[in-house]
């Protein structure tokens, strides 16, 4: 959850907390619709059209994310499912218009949004999952798993019980509650023995369950937040909590700890080759087979929030890391607090999804005003370590996103070119592509043993530009061949560059360390109208950033200069078809519900 900002009527809310609790046994908001989706309009010109995005208002932190046992991705997420007056102020203030009128869309009275997919890219949405029960009281983030095996007792009669983990939040304390599902996570029914842990304290959040079979246990990771301290649980059912041990003061702390996830994770034998089992590495003491993620808030190097990483081994009750090195999991601003599936299969790659935004501008960002909604996940990635191929660094997580072929507009590319050489590619998609997304894949190949090296060949470099026609706005990055990558979100004159904290550049060093041992260098991209995503390498490095511009982007320029003619440089781009198109009705809202269960 969000960094919690002192308020001056704490004293205030938690009077009403109290009052609530002992008058209310079921509070529902009144203007919060039950049983029905919230409607949403999908076509805005600053709508994503293959990341998910709440059909109104505001959304961050994904949750309870977890694969049923018919196929279904379930995403569920923080939302604020109808306007209300921020109860975390945002770093800056919004518009003249939204002080004027308080219904800001930002964070708030926050439940548990829910949406489904078969592909994790045409998702369905679907009521409110899990509502507050009373006023005051805030459903903060948490996670889901399916209780197989019935420990809870709260399934006598089906293998496929659903169960959330959930902070409960209130103005006096943070606890972790439970809500149990017999129809596959689309209702829940809340524990009468909540909390299932407490503590005591209004920092301690956020919490993370799996299933440990060695020791036929559930593990909990919770974040004491302030203490930059994850707790590590574990209990026989889901409703006694026993704590087994601490991760503590690792990384970079920022002003607190949030959304730890603890999963198992493949490692990979050959780092080139596929993200698939005949490529993963058997399981070694002296080798790591789970991950530790830790979301900060504030404090990541360029501000705000950020999401780091640690490699590692897991017993059943204490995790140890590989080193004590900070890895951070994207070089962008707008990854934060990722969650990784629930019952993806242990012979495939841990599958997950981040919020796609950062709290220093994620509630003033002009998506509110202009279109009724704030924030984007990621794409779903592929995740899976790799033995850093710089001596001595340890390991390297590896994020590639779940194939979008089924995506492509067509059999073929839009364009393509083998052997660019030092030209320019003009693709002017604007008119081909209804939906504003396209995916381009750069490889360069060849790259002479010594580039790089001082006194060798001249590098060269490999860019990339979207424009738009109508505003002369652009969005741009490269590569230089065996250097750094570099991106700009800066939009030339776009208003919204004048939030101080919207930092416009980025760059990431490759992921190895010499470059004379490197002979090719590959960049896959995907732009979705207000949000762009690259890939280096195979996934070995990855940055997310979110851009706003005044006008559609409809061309791009891919060009190389100063490489050598030795070197290949390839360029297929493929324009990519709307998840929304055929779930409008007449008046462009979205018909949400196709036979829930």
């Amino acid at each position: 959850m969000m960094f919690r900002y002192q308020l001056l009527l704490v004293a205030a809310l938690a009077l009403q907390y109290v009052q609530a609790q002992s008058t209310t046994t079921s509070y529902v908001e009144p203007t919060v619709p039950t049983g029905s989706p919230i409607p949403g309009n999908y076509t805005g010109a600053l709508r994503p059209q293959l990341h998910f995005s709440p059909p109104q208002y505001f959304m961050n932190d994904p949750n309870g994310m977890f694969l049923d046992t018919e196929g279904t991705y379930h995403l569920y997420y923080q939302c604020e499912p109808f306007p209300s007056w921020p109860m975390y102020p945002p770093m800056i203030l919004p518009d003249p218009l939204e002080l004027d009128n308080p219904t800001g869309i930002v964070a708030g009275n926050q439940h548990w949004g829910h949406t489904t997919s078969k592909d994790l890219y045409h998702w369905t949405n679907q009521p409110i999952a899990i509502y507050p029960g009373a006023e005051g009281e805030g459903i903060f983030s948490g996670s889901a798993v399916i209780d197989v095996n019935n420990t809870s007792g709260f399934f006598p009669n089906q293998t496929n019980g659903v169960v959330a983990i959930y902070t409960l939040h209130t103005p006096v304390e943070e606890t972790q509650d439970i809500a149990y599902s017999t129809d596959n996570g689309y209702t829940f029914t809340k524990y009468t023995g909540n909390p299932v842990l407490a503590i005591n304290s209004t920092q301690f959040r956020d919490p993370k369950v799996i299933w440990h079979a060695p020791t036929q246990s559930w593990v909990m990771v919770v974040a004491y937040a302030r203490a930059f301290t994850i707790g590590i649980f574990t209990s026989p059912n889901l409703k006694n909590w026993t704590h087994a041990s601490n991760f503590s003061q690792a990384g970079l702390l920022g002003l607190q700890y949030e959304c730890p996830n603890l999963v198992p994770i493949p490692l990979l034998l050959n780092a080139s080759g596929p993200l698939a089992p005949s490529n993963f590495a058997p399981a070694r003491p002296d080798t790591p087979s789970y991950i530790l993620t830790i979301s900060i808030n504030p404090g990541a190097p360029y501000g705000g929030s950020i999401t780091e990483y640690f490699p590692g081994n897991f017993n059943g009750t204490h995790f140890t890391t590989i080193d004590d090195a900070a890895r951070i999991a994207d070089f962008g601003k707008d990854n934060y607090a990722g969650q990784f599936f629930y019952g993806i299969p242990d012979a495939s790659p841990t599958i997950s999804i981040a919020w796609a935004s950062n709290w220093q501008y994620s509630q003033v960002v002009p998506t509110g005003p202009r279109e009724n909604w704030r924030s984007s996940m990621t794409l779903p990635r592929q995740n899976v370590l790799i033995e850093s191929p710089i001596g001595n660094a340890g390991y390297d997580l590896v994020s590639y996103p779940v194939d979008f072929s089924s995506l492509y507009t067509s059999g073929s590319p839009l364009v393509s070119n083998s052997s660019l050489g030092n030209s320019s590619l003009f693709v002017p998609y604007g008119s081909l592509l209804s939906s504003g997304a396209l995916a381009f894949n750069i490889t360069i190949s060849s790259i002479p043993a010594a580039a790089g090296t001082q006194g060798g060949p001249p590098m060269g470099t490999v860019n990339f530009t979207f424009l738009s026609s109508s505003t002369a706005e652009s969005l741009r990055g490269g590569l230089f061949l065996a250097g750094d990558f570099w991106l700009d979100r800066s939009l030339s004159s776009n208003p919204f560059r004048s939030n101080p904290f919207f930092t416009d550049k980025f760059s990431s060093s490759p992921a190895y360390g010499d470059p004379t041992a490197n002979t090719s260098r590959s960049i896959l991209a995907v732009i979705d109208r207000s949000i762009f995503e690259v890939f280096l390498d195979g996934g070995q490095r990855s940055a997310t950033t979110t851009f706003f511009p005044e006008g559609e982007m409809d061309t791009l320029v891919v060009g190389a200069a100063g490489i050598s003619e030795s070197v290949g440089v390839s360029v297929e781009v493929w324009g990519l078809s709307s998840t929304w198109t055929g779930m409008e009705a007449g008046n462009g809202t979205m018909a949400m519900v196709q036979g829930q269960k």
